[in-house]
């Protein structure tokens, strides 16, 4: 059930081992950052050592859905990808729009957090609390346009949403961007991340829905702790 615009779900995936868990949305997380960018910089912050190589398998890829993706707010599916940029060094986000941003949230997160480096070309299919690593050898290669295609067509089901990396991605190239559908997250080199990780695509399907009575009220674990002003930070 959703509450407040959040899941209460957040994904990890680990590559390497080829495990995925779900846990809790810490709330004070979601009290203090509101998701988004806020999810993808404080949770980059938290599992990223300083000097991390960005190509390196302990650099984490975050997608992270606002908290009013997926409801009936107009032009609220949006989603930002956020890593250690291989162009900078620095922090990376780019942001998109398009069905993947609100697939997200209908699938149940508030967060995929992607870490490690499979040792193939990979991808992702998520489909309810089901998360599937599968082999991208075939795709490897291809268009972000045929990769999508393709996937659709092996999952039999078109009502799975995409992001993926093309050509550039896998070659590692420094401008090299996120596609879902024609859209580009093509900010900071993050592309390069994701083929550097050998994660061709990630497919998600979801059908929870969003009461929007909910968004009329913060639930308890989200009211502001005292019934006074804001805290100044």
């Amino acid at each position: 059930m959703y509450h407040g615009g959040y899941t209460g779900n957040t994904l990890w995936v680990d590559l390497t081992r080829q495990d995925a868990k779900i846990e809790p949305t810490n709330p004070q997380l979601a009290r203090l950052y509101l998701g988004g960018a806020g999810f993808g910089v404080k949770l980059l912050y938290d599992v990223v050592p300083p000097g991390t190589d960005p190509l390196g398998a302990d650099n984490a890829l975050i997608f992270a859905p606002g908290p009013l993706t997926g409801t009936a707010s107009p032009c609220s599916s949006r989603i930002t990808i956020t890593a250690r940029s291989p162009l900078t060094g620095a922090i990376g986000m780019s942001v998109s729009g398009g069905y993947f941003p609100a697939m997200v949230k209908h699938g149940g997160f508030d967060a995929i957090v992607i870490r490690g480096r499979a040792t193939q070309p990979t991808y992702l299919a998520i489909r309810g609390q089901e998360v599937r690593f599968r082999s991208a050898e075939g795709l490897w290669g291809t268009s972000t346009i045929d990769c999508q295609l393709f996937i659709k067509e092996e999952l039999r089901d078109q009502n799975y949403r995409i992001a993926c990396i093309g050509l550039a991605g896998e070659r590692l190239s420094l401008m090299a961007g996120v596609f879902n559908e024609r859209r580009a997250m093509g900010r900071k080199g993050l592309g390069a991340v994701m083929g550097a990780k050998k994660l061709k695509a990630i497919a998600i399907l979801g059908d929870d829905q969003i009461p929007t009575e909910s968004m009329l009220q913060l639930p308890s674990w989200l009211q502001p702790s005292s019934g006074g002003p804001c805290r100044r930070l």
